[in-house]
């Protein structure tokens, strides 16, 4: 007769009380598992997307003002600085130059001597012109007081010409803001010598901005004018939108690019910002999705997929750039699936979605 020790009989009553009543560990987690109701569900499939190239520039001011020296002489004085904010019109800087303000002042003598000579020819001219008519002196007489006011007449001309440029010369001394802006840089400082073609100072006008990007001369030819062109500045978390301007058809010898100019909005925008600008170049196939189907969480980027069976399960992608209120996905996606585009909040994975 066979004994059976006291743990193998306990494990053997166990045995059979579960093939009589234990629970179905399978079904009982297919029963828990969470039911996800009131989300949207949108079918992937593949659409026309515009084909970008990225390039990168330079932000600067659409109307700026470089102004240099016409005159040589000593900066006098300097009354704005870098930062400040003028209105057309307004002192920046003083030159003296003494050489400039004698020669206006010579000029202007010059001038009231033609005058004085020319009043002097006239006057003379009208009294031998009576004297004429008298038969008190030739016509010989007359023709030579007439050629002598003709003369003082040109040379008062002369004079007065020379005296304007003289004066425009001297008004050089003074340097005023050409626009409405803010004073970027300023080249010198009292005391210093300049000469004519020398930098002073730049203005360049406020609130109105371009981005000038080098773009490689393959795609001369495939940027056109007017496009409306994704334009991120470096620092900023959001894209804007520029328009592009200007095409520079120059391919330059060195960097093998052309220059793009594109119309930026203001908001945050400041000359020497660096910037980035997706162009339109072509057309390919590709994915869009909504934005809000896109979660984004620390350093993963995902969606939401629903498979046959309605379960959700996380799907990580790799996004490229908006369209609009959609954006690309490069990776991750496959036409025919189904993916979670409203109602991501209410997502876990492994749900059953009704």
């Amino acid at each position: 007769m066979r004994i059976v020790s006291s743990g193998v009989a306990a494990m053997l009553v166990a045995m059979l009380a579960c093939a009589s009543g234990c629970p179905d560990r399978g079904k009982e987690a297919k029963e828990s598992r969470p039911v996800v109701r009131g989300v949207s569900l949108e079918t992937v499939r593949p659409v026309s997307v515009p084909e970008l190239f990225e390039v990168s520039g330079t932000v600067k001011a659409k109307n700026h003002a470089p102004i240099a020296a016409r005159i040589s002489g000593t900066v006098s004085g300097v009354h704005a600085k870098e930062g400040d904010r003028v209105r057309q019109g307004s002192l920046l800087m003083t030159i003296d130059s003494r050489e400039a303000l004698a020669g206006a002042a010579g000029a202007e003598h010059a001038a009231a001597e033609a005058l004085a000579r020319k009043k002097l020819a006239d006057v003379t001219y009208e009294r031998f012109s009576r004297l004429f008519e008298e038969q008190a002196v030739t016509r010989q007489e007359l023709d030579t007081r007439r050629a002598e006011r003709d003369m003082a007449d040109r040379a008062l001309a002369r004079a007065r010409e020379a005296s304007r440029a003289a004066s425009t010369v001297a008004g050089y001394t003074r340097i005023t803001a050409p626009i409405n802006g803010i004073v970027t840089s300023k080249s010198v400082d009292p005391g210093a010598t300049v000469f004519p073609g020398m930098p002073l100072m730049t203005v360049e006008e406020e609130g109105q901005y371009r981005l000038e990007v080098a773009v490689p001369e393959s795609l001369l030819g495939r940027v056109s004018a007017g496009a409306s062109v994704p334009v991120v500045l470096d620092g900023d978390a959001d894209n804007a939108v520029g328009r592009v301007v200007e095409i520079v058809p120059k391919v330059d010898p060195v960097s093998r690019t052309f220059p793009v100019k594109l119309d930026i909005p203001s908001t945050g925008a400041l000359s020497g910002r660096f910037g980035r600008a997706q162009l339109p170049v072509g057309e390919k196939r590709g994915i869009l999705v909504p934005k809000t189907a896109v979660v984004e969480r620390g350093q993963l980027t995902f969606v939401w997929t629903v498979d046959n069976g309605n379960i959700a399960r996380m799907r990580l992608v790799k996004p490229g750039t908006s369209q609009g209120d959609r954006i690309e996905i490069l990776a991750g996606l496959s036409a025919g699936e189904r993916i979670v585009v409203g109602g991501v909040e209410k997502v876990t994975d492994g749900a059953k979605v009704e």
